[in-house]
């Protein structure tokens, strides 16, 4: 069996008398995408903080490729990337220099700084200074730095935040490619959408502790209710029918109530994961 590119078990962390986080446990394989998907405060940053040896964990363990975080291992280091919601880009150089800068750091000698930017869609901006970029280019640009040593863990912390949609695809994109060649991908998000799109699995984290962890279609089939919503001509109006799947009776009562008029769409409703996490929590991904 391939071991875990991060092994987390009954991890915690407090700030002062405030427990962030209160004993967690989950993995990540090679290749796969785990988004941590909960609101704000919910312990997703801090949990990336101690991942990546920003801030020591007050008791359990984690291990990043086989080897305890705390040791501060610089190989371990070299092999993973980072996006951070905090912005720390050297405003005065160009995005090329950027890239060159932070490649020097990892002892790559010749990176190819243009073609990750391309990746993210900054290429034709290369030569110019940071400080002229927009918040969605800033965003683009940490994200293009997390990818310039080839890691094999990314930690991603809403990397799509405030970016548009069109933008938005394309670095999910770039993100499963990383997955692809083999890279273990933690990803910390409240876009469910987001998750949905992106992740093998998700865990739902809420107040310091996981809730649920599995793949999105498992917890939509296990914590869902799925539904048909008919619309009928009725008259000179138009009537709306919706019929639950999860019930012996269903086939009957769908096919009543398709044969009780003049259908004029049809159409499958599944729960999103944010429908899930409010039935499991009792409240929103965005509070």
């Amino acid at each position: 069996m391939t071991e875990a590119a991060i092994r987390v078990e009954d991890i915690t962390y407090a700030y002062g008398a405030l427990q962030a986080v209160k004993g967690i446990s989950f993995e990540v394989q090679p290749g796969e995408i785990l988004g941590f998907l909960g609101p704000n405060g919910a312990g997703k940053s801090t949990t990336i903080k101690m991942l990546t040896g920003q801030i020591a964990p007050k008791s359990g363990v984690a291990q990043i490729l086989g080897k305890d975080i705390t040791l501060d291992d610089p190989d371990i280091q070299a092999r993973i990337g980072v996006c951070f919601e905090e912005k720390n880009l050297y405003l005065s150089m160009s995005a090329k220099e950027n890239l060159d800068f932070y490649a020097s750091l990892y002892g790559i000698k010749d990176p190819d700084s243009i073609e990750i930017l391309r990746r993210v869609g900054l290429a034709d901006r290369a030569k110019d200074r940071v400080k002229t970029y927009s918040k969605g280019m800033r965003q683009r640009m940490m994200i293009s730095r997390a990818f310039i040593n080839k890691p094999d863990v990314l930690f991603l912390d809403e990397p799509t935040d405030g970016l548009d949609p069109v933008t938005s695809v394309s670095i999910r994109n770039t993100i499963k490619e990383e997955a692809g060649r083999g890279a273990a991908v933690l990803l910390t998000t409240h876009d469910m959408f987001e998750a949905d799109a992106l992740s093998d699995r998700v865990a739902f984290l809420n107040d310091g502790v996981i809730v649920a962890i599995d793949t999105p279609e498992n917890l939509k089939l296990q914590y869902g209710k799925r539904s048909v919503k008919v619309r009928l001509r009725d008259g000179a109006g138009v009537r709306e029918e919706v019929v639950a799947l999860d019930t012996p009776q269903s086939g009957e009562l769908l096919k009543g109530v398709v044969g009780s008029g003049d259908v004029l769409t049809i159409h499958t409703e599944e729960a999103t994961l944010e429908d899930i996490f409010i039935e499991m929590t009792g409240r929103g991904l965005a509070g």
